[in-house]
């Protein structure tokens, strides 16, 4: 039994007034308490000022890329081996970041998907992106073309049994010779996809770039949008009827926000040519959240140098330059994130898993308290601190 004492928390949902302690028991919440009750047998651990919150959950990375440019170009070169490395290295960049829960959208050769179960984090993983012959991503071993290969290429991602399904909708910046602004699939093909995994119990979340994939998508009745940048004419477009769909239909949209550089000179170009910018991106986030869309935070991790693994941080001051309130954005990495995929974490409740961070400062106020992480414990285990705490039985 662990007893995390802290200034105050937020429960994934709401801040609660400290002082608190959380009380964790065979890995799960036991209580969250107001004030420092004695907990008899417990651990106690004392985290000062800090706020304690859940584990943040990125639900868009790529662990099998190495957080450099052109990551996901060289995947085909990578051993196995050195895979495992660039897996574990982003795996630990997150933890450091808070991150406890990853969902992978993307590996090669099932590489993520065989080793979930290795890591101190929770791992979800939809392995090889179903996409269209020479689409975007076709290296990682996704390529499926006609409705019978579709329908099997969902049943192979049963059988391995991934926690979703991917679909590449348009082409992507990251793979020459695809079209960005135009779609990979039919809405005919997107809805094939979606029944099958449906009927297989998997959700299924739409890569898309251009705002009739984002369309046919949605008709399709996809559970989850990636990107949802809405392309089209050389600008980014979202009709108020698309964000009425959207809201209606609860789907979880991951903007894949924040970044620490600029993208290489190729890609700055063609989102020039597109009409894609962080300024025009940061206003349709503002936009979706205030016309009811739901959103889930994701950072596209490991695919270049400015879109390294463990920038959760970056992508919710993002979203708060958006004009989204603190409440919302935290949720976005937490309470909603963890339903989107499906995973009992995410808020501090009875019951719940003991995923939990401590971070200097107050988040509810100022966000970028979550660029000091000082302490994560998951499964109600300690996992890393970063700085001295008091321990005592």
């Amino acid at each position: 039994m662990l007893a995390l004492r802290a200034g105050r928390a937020f429960d994934g949902e709401r801040t609660v007034a400290g002082p608190v302690t959380v009380i964790t028991e065979h890995g799960k919440i036991k209580a969250l308490e107001q004030g420092h009750p004695d907990v008899a047998g417990a651990e106690v651990v004392d985290l000062g000022t800090a706020t304690v919150l859940p584990g943040l959950i990125d639900t868009h990375v790529h662990l099998c890329a190495d957080s450099e440019n052109g990551a996901l170009d060289r995947l085909p070169e990578f051993t196995s081996e050195h895979l495992d490395a660039v897996i574990a290295d982003g795996l630990d960049r997150h933890l450091r970041a808070g991150v406890t829960t990853v969902r992978d959208l993307g590996d090669r050769a099932w590489a993520v998907v065989d080793q979930r179960d290795r890591h101190r984090q929770r791992v979800l993983a939809s392995g090889p992106p179903i996409t269209s012959p020479r689409g975007h991503c076709w290296s990682m071993g996704g390529e499926a073309s006609g409705d019978e290969a579709l329908r099997q290429a969902v049943r192979e991602r049963a059988e391995r049994r991934t926690d979703v399904v991917k679909v590449m909708a348009s082409g992507g910046f990251a793979t020459p010779g695809t079209i960005v602004d135009d779609c990979q699939f039919t809405e005919h093909e997107l809805r094939v996809v979606v029944e099958e995994a449906h009927s297989l119990g998997l959700p299924v979340t739409a890569h898309a770039h251009s705002l009739t994939a984002v369309q046919r998508a949605v008709a399709a009745g996809v559970d989850g949008i990636e990107h949802c940048t809405c392309l089209s004419g050389g600008a980014m477009v979202v009709p108020v009827e698309l964000m009425d769909s959207l809201a209606e239909a609860d789907i979880a949209v991951c903007h894949t926000l924040g970044a620490t550089l600029e993208p290489p000179p190729h890609i700055r170009e063609a989102f020039a040519r597109m009409g894609m910018s962080l300024a025009a991106k940061i206003n349709a986030v503002g936009r979706m959240y205030d016309h009811g869309v739901r959103t889930v935070s994701g950072t596209d991790g490991g695919i270049g140098a400015g879109k390294a693994h463990g920038i959760t941080a970056h992508a919710l001051g993002d979203m708060i330059e958006a004009g989204v309130p603190n409440s919302v954005v935290l949720a976005s990495a937490t309470s909603e994130a963890a339903r989107a995929c499906g995973v009992s974490k995410g808020v501090l409740k009875p019951g719940w898993d003991a995923d939990i961070i401590a971070v200097q400062g107050d988040p509810m106020r100022d966000i970028t308290a979550l660029h000091h992480v000082t302490t994560v414990v998951i499964g109600g285990q300690i996992a890393t601190t970063v700085l001295p705490i008091d321990r005592r039985e």
